[in-house]
Protein backbone atom coordinates (compact mmCIF):
# COMPACT_ATOMS: atom_id res chain seq x y z
CA UNK A 1 0.00 0.00 0.00
CA UNK A 2 1.10 3.37 -0.19
CA UNK A 3 2.06 5.14 2.65
CA UNK A 4 0.23 8.41 1.28
CA UNK A 5 -2.95 6.90 1.40
CA UNK A 6 -2.34 6.16 5.11
CA UNK A 7 -0.48 9.13 6.39
CA UNK A 8 -2.10 11.99 7.70
CA UNK A 9 0.50 14.72 6.41
CA UNK A 10 -0.89 18.15 8.08
CA UNK A 11 -0.34 17.90 11.34
CA UNK A 12 2.83 16.66 10.81
CA UNK A 13 3.81 19.38 8.83
CA UNK A 14 1.81 21.55 11.42
CA UNK A 15 4.51 20.37 14.16
CA UNK A 16 7.61 20.73 11.36
CA UNK A 17 6.70 24.92 10.99
CA UNK A 18 5.72 25.40 14.13
CA UNK A 19 9.27 23.98 14.83
CA UNK A 20 10.98 25.98 12.20
CA UNK A 21 9.26 29.17 13.63
CA UNK A 22 7.53 29.62 10.12
CA UNK A 23 10.34 30.17 8.46
CA UNK A 24 9.88 27.13 6.34
CA UNK A 25 6.65 27.00 3.86
CA UNK A 26 4.34 24.56 4.85
CA UNK A 27 4.38 23.01 0.80
CA UNK A 28 8.24 22.80 1.19
CA UNK A 29 8.13 21.35 4.07
CA UNK A 30 5.19 18.73 2.59
CA UNK A 31 7.36 18.11 -0.70
CA UNK A 32 10.75 17.21 1.95
CA UNK A 33 8.15 14.83 4.18
CA UNK A 34 6.86 13.09 1.04
CA UNK A 35 10.37 13.09 -0.51
CA UNK A 36 11.67 11.09 2.62
CA UNK A 37 9.13 8.67 3.61
CA UNK A 38 7.65 7.93 0.29
CA UNK A 39 11.17 8.15 -1.78
CA UNK A 40 13.19 7.30 0.37
CA UNK A 41 10.96 4.88 2.67
CA UNK A 42 12.40 6.56 6.30
CA UNK A 43 10.17 6.42 8.93
CA UNK A 44 8.16 9.46 9.66
CA UNK A 45 10.84 10.65 12.76
CA UNK A 46 13.39 9.97 10.87
CA UNK A 47 11.91 12.11 8.27
CA UNK A 48 11.06 15.19 10.73
CA UNK A 49 14.33 14.76 12.18
CA UNK A 50 15.61 15.17 8.86
CA UNK A 51 14.25 18.31 7.97
CA UNK A 52 14.43 20.01 11.37
CA UNK A 53 18.39 19.50 10.42
CA UNK A 54 17.99 20.26 6.81
CA UNK A 55 16.49 24.08 8.14
CA UNK A 56 17.98 24.68 11.45
CA UNK A 57 21.07 24.37 13.42
CA UNK A 58 21.36 20.47 13.65
CA UNK A 59 20.47 18.67 17.11
CA UNK A 60 20.84 15.16 18.64
CA UNK A 61 18.39 13.17 17.06
CA UNK A 62 15.48 12.42 18.23
CA UNK A 63 15.31 15.46 20.61
CA UNK A 64 11.93 16.74 18.82
CA UNK A 65 10.05 14.04 20.08
CA UNK A 66 11.84 13.11 23.08
CA UNK A 67 12.39 16.83 24.67
CA UNK A 68 11.11 17.77 27.86
CA UNK A 69 7.70 17.07 28.28
CA UNK A 70 6.07 20.39 30.07
CA UNK A 71 2.91 21.06 32.21
CA UNK A 72 1.84 24.49 31.47
CA UNK A 73 -0.84 27.24 32.91
CA UNK A 74 -2.54 28.57 29.63
CA UNK A 75 -1.18 32.31 30.77
CA UNK A 76 2.21 30.39 30.22
CA UNK A 77 2.07 29.33 26.81
CA UNK A 78 4.41 30.96 24.38
CA UNK A 79 3.37 29.74 21.12
CA UNK A 80 6.84 27.46 21.04
CA UNK A 81 6.17 24.15 22.87
CA UNK A 82 7.29 20.95 21.87
CA UNK A 83 5.42 18.83 24.24
CA UNK A 84 2.96 20.26 26.59
CA UNK A 85 0.36 19.09 28.46
CA UNK A 86 -2.50 21.55 29.69
CA UNK A 87 -5.57 21.18 32.13
CA UNK A 88 -7.87 23.20 31.07
CA UNK A 89 -12.28 23.27 30.54
CA UNK A 90 -13.57 22.73 27.01
CA UNK A 91 -14.79 26.33 26.79
CA UNK A 92 -16.10 25.95 23.27
CA UNK A 93 -16.04 22.83 20.89
CA UNK A 94 -17.29 22.13 17.57
CA UNK A 95 -16.39 19.28 14.66
CA UNK A 96 -15.73 20.98 11.14
CA UNK A 97 -14.30 20.07 7.88
CA UNK A 98 -11.47 21.25 6.47
CA UNK A 99 -9.83 20.76 2.61
CA UNK A 100 -6.53 19.44 2.14
CA UNK A 101 -4.31 18.15 -0.01
CA UNK A 102 -5.82 14.37 0.36
CA UNK A 103 -9.25 16.17 0.50
CA UNK A 104 -11.70 16.92 3.49
CA UNK A 105 -11.03 16.31 6.68
CA UNK A 106 -13.04 15.86 9.75
CA UNK A 107 -11.04 18.17 12.93
CA UNK A 108 -12.38 19.36 16.06
CA UNK A 109 -11.27 23.02 17.18
CA UNK A 110 -12.50 25.54 19.87
CA UNK A 111 -11.21 27.12 22.69
CA UNK A 112 -9.59 25.80 25.87
CA UNK A 113 -9.46 27.82 29.49
CA UNK A 114 -7.96 27.44 32.74
CA UNK A 115 -8.28 30.17 35.79
CA UNK A 116 -5.43 32.07 34.10
CA UNK A 117 -7.12 32.78 30.50
CA UNK A 118 -8.10 30.88 27.14
CA UNK A 119 -6.66 29.99 24.01
CA UNK A 120 -7.71 28.60 20.83
CA UNK A 121 -7.21 24.52 19.97
CA UNK A 122 -7.23 21.87 17.21
CA UNK A 123 -7.59 18.23 17.22
CA UNK A 124 -6.04 17.53 14.28
CA UNK A 125 -8.82 13.82 14.59
CA UNK A 126 -12.31 13.48 14.26
CA UNK A 127 -12.15 10.69 17.02
CA UNK A 128 -13.73 11.33 20.65
CA UNK A 129 -16.81 13.52 21.86
CA UNK A 130 -15.78 16.29 24.04
CA UNK A 131 -18.21 18.28 26.35
CA UNK A 132 -18.53 21.80 26.89
CA UNK A 133 -18.18 22.90 30.01
CA UNK A 134 -15.96 20.05 31.04
CA UNK A 135 -12.60 19.61 32.13
CA UNK A 136 -10.17 17.57 30.19
CA UNK A 137 -5.92 17.01 30.16
CA UNK A 138 -4.56 18.17 26.80
CA UNK A 139 -1.52 15.87 26.33
CA UNK A 140 1.76 16.18 24.33
CA UNK A 141 0.33 19.01 23.01
CA UNK A 142 2.29 21.50 20.66
CA UNK A 143 2.01 24.96 20.31
CA UNK A 144 2.05 27.73 17.91
CA UNK A 145 1.51 31.33 16.70
CA UNK A 146 -1.08 33.19 14.49
CA UNK A 147 -1.67 36.41 14.60
CA UNK A 148 -0.07 37.35 17.97
CA UNK A 149 -2.68 34.49 19.61
CA UNK A 150 -1.08 31.40 21.06
CA UNK A 151 -2.74 28.02 19.37
CA UNK A 152 -2.80 24.69 20.56
CA UNK A 153 -2.29 21.53 18.81
CA UNK A 154 -2.97 18.04 19.70
CA UNK A 155 -1.42 15.77 17.03
CA UNK A 156 -0.80 11.95 16.71
CA UNK A 157 1.35 12.32 19.13
CA UNK A 158 -1.14 14.00 21.57
CA UNK A 159 -4.42 12.92 23.50
CA UNK A 160 -7.35 14.35 25.46
CA UNK A 161 -8.62 12.89 28.13
CA UNK A 162 -11.35 13.92 30.92
CA UNK A 163 -9.88 15.00 34.05
CA UNK A 164 -12.66 14.69 36.82
CA UNK A 165 -10.21 16.07 39.51
CA UNK A 166 -9.62 19.57 38.74
CA UNK A 167 -12.59 22.62 38.70
CA UNK A 168 -12.26 25.92 37.32
CA UNK A 169 -15.65 27.99 37.83
CA UNK A 170 -14.86 30.10 34.81
CA UNK A 171 -11.76 30.66 32.78
CA UNK A 172 -10.06 33.79 33.23
CA UNK A 173 -10.60 36.10 29.92
CA UNK A 174 -7.00 36.89 29.05
CA UNK A 175 -5.86 34.29 26.33
CA UNK A 176 -2.21 32.59 26.18
CA UNK A 177 0.97 33.97 25.78
CA UNK A 178 1.64 37.27 25.92
CA UNK A 179 -1.37 38.35 23.71
CA UNK A 180 -5.02 39.13 25.77
CA UNK A 181 -8.24 39.90 24.08
CA UNK A 182 -7.21 42.21 21.51
CA UNK A 183 -9.05 45.36 21.19
CA UNK A 184 -10.16 45.46 17.77
CA UNK A 185 -12.22 47.62 15.37
CA UNK A 186 -14.79 45.87 13.62
CA UNK A 187 -13.22 46.77 10.26
CA UNK A 188 -9.95 44.95 11.47
CA UNK A 189 -11.78 41.53 12.14
CA UNK A 190 -10.79 38.66 9.85
CA UNK A 191 -11.78 35.03 9.89
CA UNK A 192 -8.53 34.26 11.43
CA UNK A 193 -9.20 36.57 14.74
CA UNK A 194 -9.75 34.86 17.70
CA UNK A 195 -10.72 36.91 20.84
CA UNK A 196 -11.33 40.21 21.04
CA UNK A 197 -12.94 43.24 23.06
CA UNK A 198 -14.66 45.35 21.00
CA UNK A 199 -16.84 47.94 21.58
CA UNK A 200 -20.26 48.98 19.22
CA UNK A 201 -23.76 49.97 18.85
CA UNK A 202 -26.25 46.85 18.54
CA UNK A 203 -29.17 46.79 16.74
CA UNK A 204 -31.82 44.30 14.99
CA UNK A 205 -31.36 42.04 18.42
CA UNK A 206 -33.73 38.95 17.86
CA UNK A 207 -33.81 36.17 19.85
CA UNK A 208 -34.17 32.08 18.32
CA UNK A 209 -34.14 28.73 19.69
CA UNK A 210 -32.09 26.13 18.22
CA UNK A 211 -30.81 22.58 19.08
CA UNK A 212 -27.41 21.97 21.36
CA UNK A 213 -26.93 18.04 22.02
CA UNK A 214 -30.90 17.54 21.31
CA UNK A 215 -31.75 20.39 23.92
CA UNK A 216 -33.83 23.62 22.83
CA UNK A 217 -31.89 26.56 23.56
CA UNK A 218 -32.38 30.42 23.69
CA UNK A 219 -29.59 32.22 21.58
CA UNK A 220 -29.87 36.33 20.99
CA UNK A 221 -28.54 37.67 17.05
CA UNK A 222 -28.04 40.77 16.01
CA UNK A 223 -25.75 43.66 14.42
CA UNK A 224 -22.82 45.95 16.06
CA UNK A 225 -21.72 48.78 14.59
CA UNK A 226 -18.82 51.13 15.28
CA UNK A 227 -17.33 53.58 13.22
CA UNK A 228 -15.33 51.21 10.72
CA UNK A 229 -17.95 48.62 10.14
CA UNK A 230 -20.62 46.33 11.51
CA UNK A 231 -20.79 42.59 11.96
CA UNK A 232 -23.26 39.91 12.78
CA UNK A 233 -23.19 38.83 16.30
CA UNK A 234 -24.55 36.09 18.28
CA UNK A 235 -24.87 36.20 22.27
CA UNK A 236 -24.98 32.35 24.09
CA UNK A 237 -26.13 34.45 27.38
CA UNK A 238 -29.73 36.89 27.78
CA UNK A 239 -27.34 39.78 28.66
CA UNK A 240 -30.66 41.69 28.17
CA UNK A 241 -29.80 43.29 24.85
CA UNK A 242 -31.29 46.43 23.88
CA UNK A 243 -31.34 48.02 20.12
CA UNK A 244 -29.50 51.34 20.03
CA UNK A 245 -27.47 50.45 23.08
CA UNK A 246 -23.29 50.93 23.05
CA UNK A 247 -22.03 47.65 24.60
CA UNK A 248 -18.06 46.59 25.46
CA UNK A 249 -17.97 42.92 24.69
CA UNK A 250 -14.75 41.60 26.34
CA UNK A 251 -13.07 38.23 25.49
CA UNK A 252 -15.81 37.76 22.87
CA UNK A 253 -14.56 35.47 19.52
CA UNK A 254 -15.24 34.97 16.39
CA UNK A 255 -16.08 32.06 14.15
CA UNK A 256 -16.81 32.31 10.69
CA UNK A 257 -19.56 31.18 8.22
CA UNK A 258 -18.51 30.47 4.79
CA UNK A 259 -15.54 33.42 5.45
CA UNK A 260 -18.00 36.13 7.17
CA UNK A 261 -16.54 36.74 10.70
CA UNK A 262 -19.59 36.52 13.41
CA UNK A 263 -19.18 37.53 17.04
CA UNK A 264 -19.64 35.10 19.53
CA UNK A 265 -20.92 36.27 23.00
CA UNK A 266 -20.08 33.21 24.97
CA UNK A 267 -19.99 32.23 28.83
CA UNK A 268 -16.62 33.66 29.40
CA UNK A 269 -17.53 37.06 27.76
CA UNK A 270 -17.82 40.17 30.05
CA UNK A 271 -20.92 42.90 28.67
CA UNK A 272 -20.25 46.28 29.64
CA UNK A 273 -22.98 48.86 29.01
CA UNK A 274 -21.36 52.38 27.90
CA UNK A 275 -23.19 55.90 28.02
CA UNK A 276 -20.77 57.13 25.86
CA UNK A 277 -21.62 58.31 21.84
CA UNK A 278 -19.64 56.78 19.43
CA UNK A 279 -19.60 57.52 15.62
CA UNK A 280 -21.04 54.44 13.27
CA UNK A 281 -20.58 53.39 10.18
CA UNK A 282 -22.28 55.32 7.39
CA UNK A 283 -25.72 53.33 6.34
CA UNK A 284 -25.93 51.63 3.18
CA UNK A 285 -22.98 49.30 2.24
CA UNK A 286 -19.46 49.20 2.87
CA UNK A 287 -17.56 49.76 -0.55
CA UNK A 288 -14.11 47.69 -0.56
CA UNK A 289 -11.77 46.13 -2.82
CA UNK A 290 -11.40 42.30 -3.66
CA UNK A 291 -7.90 42.85 -2.08
CA UNK A 292 -9.70 43.94 1.46
CA UNK A 293 -12.19 40.81 1.38
CA UNK A 294 -9.27 39.00 0.45
CA UNK A 295 -7.46 39.48 4.22
CA UNK A 296 -11.21 39.62 5.74
CA UNK A 297 -12.67 36.47 4.49
CA UNK A 298 -16.08 38.02 3.40
CA UNK A 299 -18.33 40.66 5.00
CA UNK A 300 -22.04 41.94 4.87
CA UNK A 301 -23.40 44.31 2.72
CA UNK A 302 -20.44 44.74 0.53
CA UNK A 303 -20.19 47.19 -2.44
CA UNK A 304 -17.81 46.51 -4.92
CA UNK A 305 -16.74 48.33 -8.42
CA UNK A 306 -14.95 46.39 -11.01
CA UNK A 307 -15.05 44.98 -14.96
CA UNK A 308 -16.87 41.93 -16.20
CA UNK A 309 -14.08 40.00 -17.46
CA UNK A 310 -16.24 36.77 -17.86
CA UNK A 311 -19.61 35.58 -18.01
CA UNK A 312 -19.54 32.43 -16.89
CA UNK A 313 -21.61 28.76 -17.87
CA UNK A 314 -24.51 28.79 -15.74
CA UNK A 315 -25.86 32.30 -16.89
CA UNK A 316 -28.85 33.40 -19.04
CA UNK A 317 -31.89 31.38 -19.32
CA UNK A 318 -32.17 28.40 -16.76
CA UNK A 319 -34.39 26.04 -15.45
CA UNK A 320 -34.96 25.50 -11.89
CA UNK A 321 -36.72 22.64 -9.83
CA UNK A 322 -40.07 24.11 -8.49
CA UNK A 323 -39.99 22.48 -5.37
CA UNK A 324 -36.12 22.97 -4.37
CA UNK A 325 -35.11 26.10 -6.57
CA UNK A 326 -31.76 24.44 -7.76
CA UNK A 327 -31.36 24.56 -11.21
CA UNK A 328 -31.06 21.29 -13.26
CA UNK A 329 -29.93 20.75 -16.69
CA UNK A 330 -33.10 18.88 -17.87
CA UNK A 331 -35.64 17.02 -15.98
CA UNK A 332 -34.12 15.46 -13.49
CA UNK A 333 -33.37 17.05 -9.90
CA UNK A 334 -31.08 15.41 -7.64
CA UNK A 335 -33.15 15.64 -5.05
CA UNK A 336 -36.86 15.80 -6.23
CA UNK A 337 -36.52 13.23 -9.24
CA UNK A 338 -38.58 13.75 -12.48
CA UNK A 339 -39.78 17.29 -12.22
CA UNK A 340 -41.46 19.84 -14.64
CA UNK A 341 -38.59 22.56 -14.67
CA UNK A 342 -39.69 26.50 -14.39
CA UNK A 343 -37.77 28.53 -16.36
CA UNK A 344 -35.34 31.15 -14.96
CA UNK A 345 -33.19 34.02 -15.89
CA UNK A 346 -29.33 34.09 -13.77
CA UNK A 347 -25.48 35.59 -14.36
CA UNK A 348 -22.68 34.57 -12.93
CA UNK A 349 -20.34 37.36 -13.67
CA UNK A 350 -16.29 37.01 -12.78
CA UNK A 351 -15.58 41.01 -11.85
CA UNK A 352 -12.54 42.21 -12.00
CA UNK A 353 -11.68 45.53 -10.08
CA UNK A 354 -7.83 45.64 -10.77
CA UNK A 355 -7.27 44.24 -6.88
CA UNK A 356 -8.25 41.10 -7.33
CA UNK A 357 -11.33 38.75 -8.97
CA UNK A 358 -14.88 37.79 -7.47
CA UNK A 359 -17.44 35.98 -8.63
CA UNK A 360 -20.92 37.14 -8.34
CA UNK A 361 -24.32 35.66 -8.80
CA UNK A 362 -26.77 37.99 -9.98
CA UNK A 363 -30.68 36.74 -9.62
CA UNK A 364 -33.60 37.33 -12.23
CA UNK A 365 -34.42 40.81 -11.38
CA UNK A 366 -31.23 42.60 -11.78
CA UNK A 367 -30.18 40.47 -14.66
CA UNK A 368 -33.40 41.94 -16.30
CA UNK A 369 -32.33 45.22 -15.31
CA UNK A 370 -28.82 44.99 -16.47
CA UNK A 371 -29.24 43.36 -19.97
CA UNK A 372 -33.04 44.63 -21.06
CA UNK A 373 -33.74 40.72 -21.88
CA UNK A 374 -37.22 39.96 -19.87
CA UNK A 375 -37.74 36.71 -19.10
CA UNK A 376 -40.41 36.11 -21.70
CA UNK A 377 -37.84 37.77 -24.32
CA UNK A 378 -35.79 35.23 -23.68
CA UNK A 379 -38.18 32.73 -24.02
CA UNK A 380 -39.09 33.75 -27.32
CA UNK A 381 -35.40 34.31 -28.06
CA UNK A 382 -34.83 30.71 -27.23
CA UNK A 383 -37.67 28.57 -28.49
CA UNK A 384 -37.30 31.01 -32.34
CA UNK A 385 -33.68 29.75 -32.04
CA UNK A 386 -34.30 26.68 -30.80
CA UNK A 387 -31.48 27.09 -28.12
CA UNK A 388 -31.48 28.23 -24.65
CA UNK A 389 -27.70 29.10 -25.24
CA UNK A 390 -28.18 32.23 -27.66
CA UNK A 391 -29.91 33.84 -24.64
CA UNK A 392 -26.31 33.93 -22.55
CA UNK A 393 -24.89 34.61 -26.08
CA UNK A 394 -26.74 37.86 -26.48
CA UNK A 395 -26.29 38.61 -22.47
CA UNK A 396 -22.22 38.35 -22.79
CA UNK A 397 -22.21 40.41 -26.13
CA UNK A 398 -23.83 43.16 -24.27
CA UNK A 399 -22.26 42.95 -20.70
CA UNK A 400 -18.34 41.78 -21.00
CA UNK A 401 -15.59 44.55 -20.43
CA UNK A 402 -18.83 46.72 -18.94
CA UNK A 403 -18.24 48.77 -15.18
CA UNK A 404 -20.01 47.19 -13.06
CA UNK A 405 -21.01 48.17 -9.18
CA UNK A 406 -22.91 45.10 -7.17
CA UNK A 407 -24.11 44.96 -4.14
CA UNK A 408 -24.31 42.06 -1.61
CA UNK A 409 -22.80 39.01 0.96
CA UNK A 410 -19.57 37.99 0.35
CA UNK A 411 -18.50 34.26 0.90
CA UNK A 412 -15.35 32.67 0.69
CA UNK A 413 -14.39 28.88 -0.01
CA UNK A 414 -11.80 27.04 -1.58
CA UNK A 415 -12.69 28.59 -4.97
CA UNK A 416 -12.42 32.06 -4.05
CA UNK A 417 -14.91 35.02 -2.69
CA UNK A 418 -18.05 35.21 -4.31
CA UNK A 419 -21.04 37.36 -3.94
CA UNK A 420 -24.58 36.68 -3.67
CA UNK A 421 -26.09 40.18 -5.43
CA UNK A 422 -29.33 41.87 -4.53
CA UNK A 423 -27.93 45.22 -6.14
CA UNK A 424 -26.59 46.39 -9.50
CA UNK A 425 -25.49 49.30 -11.43
CA UNK A 426 -24.00 49.71 -14.47
CA UNK A 427 -21.74 52.75 -15.16
CA UNK A 428 -21.24 54.38 -18.38
CA UNK A 429 -17.65 54.13 -19.44
CA UNK A 430 -16.14 57.46 -21.22
CA UNK A 431 -13.39 55.26 -23.44
CA UNK A 432 -11.52 58.62 -24.87
CA UNK A 433 -11.44 60.42 -21.03
CA UNK A 434 -9.87 57.27 -19.62
CA UNK A 435 -7.78 57.04 -22.69
CA UNK A 436 -6.39 60.14 -22.11
CA UNK A 437 -5.99 60.53 -18.49
CA UNK A 438 -4.07 56.95 -19.10
CA UNK A 439 -1.90 58.55 -21.37
CA UNK A 440 -1.25 61.87 -19.14
CA UNK A 441 -0.36 59.13 -16.46
CA UNK A 442 2.12 57.36 -18.76
CA UNK A 443 3.75 60.57 -20.50
CA UNK A 444 4.24 61.86 -16.62
CA UNK A 445 5.72 59.11 -15.90
CA UNK A 446 8.12 59.50 -18.19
Amino acid sequence: MDNSDIIDWDPIVEELYSALEGKVEKKTLLEDLEKYVLKYRTGVAVAKDSIIKKYRNPRPAGTFFNGTPVTKKVKELEGTEMQVTIVAKMVYVDKKTINTKAGPKEIISGILGDDTGTAPFTIWSSEGEFEKGKVYTFKNGYTKKWQDQVQVNIGHNGSVVPNDDVTFNAPAGGSAGASSARDVKIADITDQTKNVNVTGRISGVESRQIKVKGEDKTVYGGIMTDETGRIQFTSWVDHDLKDGEVITAKNAYIRSWKGIPQLNIGDNTQVERSDKTIETAPSGPSKKTVEDLMKVGGGLDISITGTIVDVRGGSGLIKRCPQCNRSVLGEECSLHGHIEPVLDLRLKLTIDDGTGAISAIINRKDTEAITGITLEQAIDMAKEKGDMGIVADRMTSSLLLKKITVTGNVMSDEYGPQMSVRGTELTAVDVQKEAEELYNIVEGSL
